[in-house]
């Protein structure tokens, strides 16, 4: 399901909607990405990446908090949040992304104390988890943001450069 950008805001009063936003940078300038973030009204971005490193410009923990800072958007590392190497290495050499979603949501289990935080920040200010995949359907993001949900944050708009999708989660064909 595809949003505009005018659903992202209230009816009445023109204003930010209450979303969860998820947003990965892969193929993108810091630039664009940002004026994507500030379209939508994000005012604090999560980076849910383990290690907040990047081989792109402008998108390793210290250049990006530097940089949303500047557009007045802050920027908070939760490395609970990020995907533990054992489970990134067994998906590098499998690709079986059933078996990943599966360990990063026992791990993710692990996490509720972060993720119920994360909800109730979430339901005061506009917030949006970055990692760096662009399809969010292959990116623990998307977990993190459905655990968002189940524990009381916001519904999830899956951002891109140009639109804002709602998440639907997938059923697996049993």
């Amino acid at each position: 399901m595809r949003v505009c950008d005018a659903a992202l805001r209230h009816r009445d009063t023109g204003l930010p909607a209450m979303n969860l936003f998820t947003f990965g940078y892969e193929g993108l300038s810091v630039d664009v990405f940002i004026r994507r973030l500030k379209a939508a009204g994000v005012r604090r971005v999560v980076d849910v990446r383990q290690l907040p490193l990047s081989r792109k410009p402008g998108f390793s923990k210290n250049a990006l908090a530097a940089e949303l800072a500047k557009a007045k958007i802050v920027y908070e590392h939760v490395a609970a949040l990020g995907c533990p190497r054992p489970i990134r290495d067994r998906y590098k050499e499998t690709a079986d992304w059933a078996v990943y979603t599966k360990a990063y949501g026992a791990y993710l289990a692990t996490q509720k104390d972060v993720v119920a935080g994360l909800a109730r920040v979430a339901k005061r200010e506009t917030v949006c988890l970055v990692c760096f995949e662009a399809d969010f359907t292959r990116c623990h993001r998307s977990l993190v943001a459905r655990a968002c949900v189940r524990a009381g944050g916001p519904p999830t708009l899956h951002l891109t450069a140009t639109e804002a999708i709602a998440d639907v989660a997938v059923r697996s064909a049993a």
